[in-house]
Order: C-alpha cells, then sequence, then structure tokens
C-alpha cells in the first residue's frame, strides 16, 4: 500500500543537547520539497507501478521519503548505495528526508521505487520548480542563454574485436543458462558449448596486432579478425537454435531466457556485419550505422571538434538557461543532429514558462541562421545574440561589434561555467542508468538537484 507521508517525528527535539538544526540552505530546500504539487507528480507515478498500489499490500516507503531522498542522493552526486549509508547515519538528513526511526530503505529499493519514475514526470517537475523560482523572484526570465553538451554513457571504448568478444560472452552466457532447463529433455549438451575463452584470446591477439606496424602486422590482423568472425558466427548459430527449443517452453524462466536471446542476436550480427565491412571489405562505415555498445545500444558516436575529447559515446544534450542561474528545460537528441533545429523549441518552451519572450536570446554560432533570427524577432526577442559563421558583410560585422551584442555575447559565455558545474558536481558527466528513459532520468534528478540548490541558496541568502 502506497503512504503518502510519514508520520510527523523531530529528532531535533528528542536530542537538545547537540542543537541540531539544518543549515540555511538545507532548510530553505526543505520548504520547497513541501511543495505539494513535487509531491503529487511523484505520487502519480508511483501509484501507477502496480494496479492496485494506493490500497493494497503492505506498507511502503513514503512517497515524501522517496522524493527528498533522491533530491539529496543526486545533490550531493551518491550512488544508491552511498545514500543508503550516510542518509541512515546522519540524524541531520534523516530529518530532512522524513525518516524519523525507520530504517533507510535498501539501496535496491531506491532504485526501484527511481526507476517507477517516469522521464515525462521529470519535466514537469522542472517546470514546477521553474514556477517556484519565479514565485520567489530567483529569476525573471529576462535573459535567455542556449547551449548542448554530451552527456557520456558507461561502457568501454567501443572497437570491433572487443564487440565480438562481448557478443560471444553475452551468447554463451544465455546458451548456458538454457542449457540448464534444455539438457534434462535429452538436448545433446555439444549444443551449449561455450565459445567465450576462445574469443576472448582472439580478441587480446588483435589488439597486441594492433601495436605492430603496418606492414608486418596488417595480414595477421586480417586472419585473426576472420577467425573471430567464424567464432561469433557460430554463437549466433547456437542461439537460433536454442531460441526455437525455447519456443517449446512455457515456463517464466525460458521465455524470459528468450526475450533476452531475441534483444541480443540482432546486435551481434550488426557487430559481425560492421566489422566485415570495416576490417574485411575496407569500407567507411558512417557513423550512425555504428553499434558501440550491446548493452546501450542507443549510444551515439559524437565529434564536437574539442581537442581533449575528440569522439565522445552518449547523448547529445540541449540546455536552456535564464538569469538567476537556472536550467529551465533540457531536451535529449537522438544520434548526433545539428544544434540550430532546437532553437524554436527552447523559446516556445520560455514564452509558455514566463508568459513572455526573453529581452536577450544568446546562443554560440551552431545555432546561427537566418530562420533563427527571423523567428526570434517575430516572438519579440529584443536582442538576438546569434554570431554568424564565415566571413561577414560590413553591416553584419558592425552589428556584431556593438556594445550591446559583445555584452550579450559575455552573458551566452556563463553557460559554459554552468555546463561545467553540471558535469562536476551534479553527474552530468557520464550517466549511470540504462537505456534512454534513464539517461532521461539522470540528466532530470541532475538538472532538478541543481535548480533546487540555487533557490535555497537565492532565499538563504536574503
Amino acid at each position: 500500500m502506497l503512504r503518502d507521508r510519514a508520520a510527523p517525528i523531530d529528532l531535533f527535539a528528542l536530542v537538545p543537547a547537540l542543537e541540531l538544526r539544518f543549515e540555511p540552505e538545507l532548510a530553505e530546500l526543505d520548504r520547497l520539497l513541501e511543495d505539494d504539487e513535487l509531491f503529487e507528480h511523484v505520487k502519480a507515478d508511483l501509484s501507477r507501478r502496480w494496479p492496485h498500489t494506493t490500497v493494497t499490500g503492505r506498507p511502503s516507503t513514503p512517497v515524501e521519503v522517496v522524493l527528498r531522498v533522491l533530491v539529496i542522493q543526486h545533490l550531493y552526486a551518491w550512488s544508491y548505495a552511498q545514500a543508503e549509508h550516510f542518509i541512515g547515519d546522519s540524524l541531520v538528513l534523516r530529518q530532512f528526508c522524513r525518516l524519523g526511526f525507520e530504517p533507510m530503505p535498501h539501496h535496491t529499493t531506491l532504485m526501484r521505487w527511481a526507476n517507477a519514475v517516469h522521464p515525462e514526470t521529470l519535466h514537469a517537475l522542472l517546470d514546477r520548480v521553474t514556477e517556484l523560482a519565479r514565485t520567489l523572484k530567483v529569476t525573471r526570465g529576462r535573459k535567455l542563454r542556449i547551449d548542448s553538451t554530451v552527456v557520456e554513457k558507461i561502457i568501454h571504448h567501443p572497437s570491433d574485436s572487443g564487440l565480438l568478444a562481448d557478443g560471444v560472452r553475452v551468447l554463451s552466457r544465455l546458451v548456458r543458462r538454457a542449457g540448464v532447463l534444455l539438457r534434462r529433455s535429452g538436448v545433446d549438451g555439444a549444443l551449449f558449448r561455450d565459445r567465450t575463452r576462445s574469443a576472448k584470446r582472439l580478441a587480446r591477439r588483435i589488439h597486441a596486432s594492433a601495436a605492430h606496424s603496418r606492414a608486418s602486422g596488417g595480414a595477421e590482423r586480417t586472419a585473426l579478425y576472420q577467425h573471430l568472425l567464424r567464432v561469433t558466427q557460430s554463437s549466433l548459430s547456437q542461439a537460433a537454435l536454442v531460441e526455437k527449443l525455447l519456443k517449446r517452453r512455457t515456463t517464466a524462466a525460458a521465455q524470459r531466457l528468450r526475450a533476452h536471446l531475441a534483444r541480443f542476436q540482432p546486435l551481434v550480427q550488426q557487430v559481425c556485419t560492421q566489422a566485415q565491412r570495416r576490417v574485411l571489405s575496407g569500407e567507411l562505415v558512417p557513423a550512425g550505422d555504428k553499434l558501440v555498445s550491446l548493452f546501450e545500444p542507443h549510444t551515439a558516436i559524437i565529434r564536437r571538434g574539442k581537442l581533449p575529447l575528440p569522439t565522445e559515446f552518449g547523448s547529445k544534450v540541449v540546455l536552456d538557461e535564464v538569469d538567476g542561474g537556472l536550467v529551465t528545460r533540457y531536451a535529449i537528441l537522438a544520434g548526433n543532429p545539428p544544434d540550430a533545429p532546437n532553437l524554436p523549441e527552447s523559446l516556445e518552451h520560455h514564452c509558455a514558462r514566463f508568459a513572455r519572450a526573453p529581452a536577450v536570446l544568446a546562443a554560440d554560432r551552431a545555432f546561427a541562421t537566418t530562420s533563427n533570427e527571423q523567428y526570434a524577432q517575430r516572438q519579440g526577442v529584443g536582442c538576438v545574440t546569434l554570431p554568424h559563421q564565415g566571413p561577414l558583410s560590413g553591416s553584419r560585422r558592425r552589428l556584431e561589434q556593438h556594445p550591446t551584442f559583445r555584452r550579450a555575447c559575455r552573458f551566452r559565455a556563463g553557460i559554459e561555467g554552468r555546463i561545467s558545474v553540471l558535469k562536476r558536481r551534479f553527474g552530468l558527466r557520464r550517466c549511470r542508468y540504462h537505456g534512454p528513459a534513464g539517461m532521461e532520468r539522470w540528466v532530470g534528478w541532475g538538472i532538478l538537484a541543481h535548480d533546487l540548490r540555487q533557490i535555497s541558496r537565492f532565499a538563504a541568502s536574503r
């Protein structure tokens, strides 16, 4: 049964000798999270976890505890296990999270509750936090700056040999598990052969041959790749036969294994195809056709011309920031599309949230198009600051050298620092959740924690 709120207990009053209290920022954050609309958004998602979650079953972790624990976790960039340890060990954080004398939920419980929050809910929570910031006069929405960044996935650096070895390992593991179910039916044990060791040995030899010169190691490397591809194709044939045998089984375990085999076989086949094209045929495979992870197939290959990170593997994220240091919108983009088409959507969202266009709109050259400038002017933006690429005409040069334009450019540069803070302090350097929905949740919670901290700092400083 889903519980709304925990029984009120003041731990500070029970231990008066310690003179415990919230820090000013934490006290303001505590007041912000008392907002009923934030609570209702999270409750709506948690109540849909099972058909009768709100009325049957044993009492759950209260909704307000889940909300506050997840905010604290991302505020301090803790893992689930760290959140369990540090919150359970601190009287101050226990009081903040409304735990009282209740045991701290296990980190696996926190993980299940966090996965029940939908990505759309986090966008709604961010809109509500923006509204609270307007009410507290943290921001007036007079300035808007837009930029994009990349949030990387936790994957090892992809290589064709490594992906082929991963494919053999995953398929062999699933086939071995299926063998436990199917051997009792008299199926030949040779069908469940594990080729993981052979694939790993070949992948290591390919990696070692890459250190040799092209003349001496090229032929050997091609032969090793051909051998590894044969091993992978054999594993794929095994998996296809085992999947057919599992179709006859109606048990839940057999159907789960069959679903996993159906998921991974096309991905491993794609890796085989791209390895054949790139290594054996010498083709230049486009980035959009490449698979860089079997477990995170949505991961994109992104090249932005950054010297420290020439190639990144993750998702591109567009961020909107207003005066007051608040990120009011984020968008996760599929693949590596251009930035410019996202500007109209950012401006529409800003007008919807603040009921007017910003006086200043600033973005970098990637967003600069004639259609974007004209659209922003039609929406009523006073100063549209989108520096053009390439040679400038005389009138355009005079416009971009005007003091108002240059001030807006300096304002735009501030979003680089905001992105740095989000990456270093709020976990947006790498996403630790799985799948596209996990990326949405990871980025959403990080930005939500950042905005709540900005508002509580402003309120505490007054």
